[in-house]
């Protein structure tokens, strides 16, 4: 599903219809060059989802956890890691098969460690400035 966003005001729309095209899927992969908007567009998906708390960007905490109405949110941003290992370390698995909502920027870090099946969400930059947000099931 292909979905061009012109400005941040019309995030809210593509985020309700992400949601509606994940259906039961809660894990959602986020490809997009730095700057292209992954995080603003995950705050959306924050608010769609229920969370009422502010919501910012796991860069240096790796991970941020938000409740949403019903289930939790775990954001991950993993541009920092060196290697797969570290996350590992922290213990992904129990956050990537908890049942709960989990957004991920930079998956290409843990291309190993990436589950079977997911939401890939790809966000690319045109030239006017727009946004191209592709939603794929994997």
């Amino acid at each position: 599903m292909e979905l061009p966003v012109k400005n941040i005001n019309e995030l809210r729309v593509a985020a309700e219809k992400l949601i509606v095209f994940a259906g039961n899927e809660k894990i959602f992969l986020f490809y997009g060059d730095m700057g292209a908007g992954k995080t603003t567009f995950i705050k959306s998906l924050c608010r769609c989802l229920g969370v009422t708390e502010q919501t910012s960007s796991p860069t240096f905490s790796i991970i941020n956890e938000y409740q949403a109405t019903a289930l939790k949110i775990y954001h991950f941003d993993f541009y920092r890691l060196k290697k797969e290992d570290e996350a590992l370390d922290m213990g992904y698995e129990e956050y990537f098969y908890s049942g709960n909502y989990c957004f991920i920027e930079w998956p290409e870090k843990i291309a190993g460690l990436l589950p079977d099946h997911y939401i890939r969400v790809d966000i690319n930059v045109l030239n006017n400035g727009e946004r191209l947000l592709t939603f794929t099931k994997i």
